[in-house]
């Protein structure tokens, strides 16, 4: 393949978070390219690491530093230029069509969506996260037996402009839940401790049956607007008990889904993207990415990406950074992703494997095609 048959490929990020406001010192930049909540060993930096490895050989030139600039330079050169124009820099360097930004989490802390499409220069979209809703709606001061609508209400109010749902539950008890509906009198039931939780101030959704009512109640709003539901899938930070984020765990749901025509999104999937791969294989109404994982795999993404690509349709693989906070996560998301495909896509035509015409079209289909297939961009 020619380079520019993937280089030139304007990406459709479909999952990613906003960059934040201020200006990082070297502390705050290392808690921004790691999942752990603990300091790295005595001598050691973030910057040990596969993704700190990637953002000195890749994103220091961008910045106008040699190649392997050490880490002092590297933040010392970022404070200078100042956040806003190294957002900038990193976000148009991506070579992005679209941003589909999850709004969820930390919002304070980040830029807004007009924000970040004025620094990105592309079209930025909503993802609502679920159980963020639920936790607004506790905090507004309702009663138990008013939250099944209090939530339907807000919900359907906040996602107007939404191009589509996502759920953490895989980090508020994982995967091994019923996968039936809650009736509202569950709900209720439920709800009147979640809401005593709230007034004491731990503003944490983590009950099972709230969470199903979340993850349904966004399932039909997205069956009635032709919305996929995005589900955070294995690899995270150290909230997440991993083995039970495998999304083998959601067949039941998969299937009641898919009667529902609904789509479901498995995002990451590290290190169950083989499992993922299986379940898109299977289920018409599946689709998953690799997401952040790619770059926190740095000089071995490549790998990662061949095997996601095993036994997948061409038609439900998507591409996604996951970048939050630091807007270095977009530009090697989105340059270790086109280097990851090109090379498993020329080892496929050199094996006599593929065409080039046909690599080109998996090439489109994986970019963007299938996230313009899937979600309802204007």
């Amino acid at each position: 393949m020619h380079a520019d048959d993937v280089e030139g490929l304007r990406l459709i990020d479909h999952h990613c978070h906003g960059v934040v406001k201020a200006d990082l010192d070297l502390a705050g930049f290392e808690r921004l390219i790691s999942e752990s909540y603990d300091p790295p060993p005595s001598g050691t930096s973030r910057f040990d690491s596969p993704l700190g490895l990637a953002v000195r050989r890749w994103c220091a030139p961008v910045l106008g530093l040699e190649p392997f600039a050490s880490p002092e330079e590297y933040v010392a050169r970022r404070a200078a230029l100042g956040a806003e124009e190294v957002a900038r820099s990193f976000l148009r360097q991506a070579g992005l069509g679209a941003l589909m930004v999850d709004t969820g989490y930390r919002s304070d802390e980040l830029l807004d969506l007009p924000a970040m499409g004025a620094l990105a220069a592309v079209p930025v979209h909503q993802i609502v996260r679920l159980e963020a809703v639920a936790e607004t709606v506790a905090g507004s001061g309702i009663d138990a037996g008013r939250y099944p609508s209090a939530y339907r209400a807000a919900l359907e109010e906040v996602s107007k402009e939404a191009v589509g749902f996502k759920t953490i539950v895989a980090y508020r008890g994982g995967f091994s839940f019923d996968p039936e509906p809650p009736d509202d009198a569950e709900v209720v039931r439920a709800a009147g401790q979640f809401l005593e939780m709230a007034a004491s101030g731990r503003l944490r959704l983590a009950d099972p049956v709230l969470l199903r009512f979340g993850i349904w109640s966004g399932a039909r709003l997205a069956r009635e607007r032709g919305l996929p539901v995005q589900f955070h899938t294995g690899w995270g930070d150290a909230d997440l008990e991993l083995h039970r984020s495998n999304p083998t765990l959601l067949t039941g749901l998969i299937r009641q889904f898919n009667r529902l025509d609904v789509n479901m999104v498995f995002l990451h999937c590290y290190p169950f993207h083989r499992d993922a791969a299986y379940l898109a294989s299977v289920y018409g109404n599946v689709y998953f990415d690799v997401g952040s994982a790619l770059h926190y795999h740095g000089p071995s993404s490549a790998g990662l990406l061949a095997e996601a690509m095993e036994v997948a349709p061409f038609s439900k693989l998507l591409f996604s950074s996951d970048a939050f906070g630091v807007a270095e996560q977009y530009h090697l998301g989105a340059m270790l992703f086109r280097r990851a495909l090109r090379k498993t896509l020329d080892g496929w035509i050199g094996a006599d494997h593929c065409d080039t015409a046909t690599a080109k079209r998996i090439a489109e289909s994986i970019a963007r095609g299938n996230a313009l297939r899937i979600y309802p961009l204007p």
